[in-house]
């Protein structure tokens, strides 16, 4: 009768011990998620735009006019490129070939309030995809 108390003690023992919870799968799945996100954490920061922005009234800039490559987008939604009209399909032919020649390839936007945010996101796009390094919207002095 001995041996069955030792063994049904054992018995309870044992239940007693795989009740507890095993932390050490738990651990693993968050130490593979934390590398996870750590790998694709720069891939989510690279997708925005970064641009320029100044404010009506700043300083003028340390680039001469003809090193600066100007894309003014008028109310009537037509697209002038260093002070001439350019067609929008025409548009990223012309602009990549004025990046190349300037040596900042740096692009000002001035957009009227009256212009559709689409079409001003379309240049930057573009400009950006043409080879421009930085991108600046200019707003226009309030009268």
């Amino acid at each position: 009768m001995i041996k069955n108390k030792r063994a049904s003690h054992r018995t309870i023992h044992e239940q007693e011990m795989t009740t507890e919870p095993n932390l050490t799968p738990l651990i693993d799945v968050c130490l593979v998620l934390v590398i996870i996100f750590m790998v694709t954490a720069p891939m989510v920061m690279q997708a925005g735009i970064k641009i320029l922005e100044s404010q009506a009234g700043a300083g003028v800039g340390k680039h001469a006019a003809e090193e600066n490559i100007e894309v003014v987008l008028t109310e009537d939604d037509k697209v002038m490129l260093n002070g001439r009209e350019v067609l929008w399909q025409d548009f990223p032919v012309r602009i990549r070939q004025e990046i190349f020649k300037s040596r900042d390839k740096l692009v000002f936007i001035t957009a009227d309030d009256k212009n559709r945010v689409g079409r001003v996101v379309e240049i930057l796009d573009i400009s950006k995809q043409q080879g421009a390094r930085k991108v600046a919207i200019i707003s226009k002095p309030e009268k």
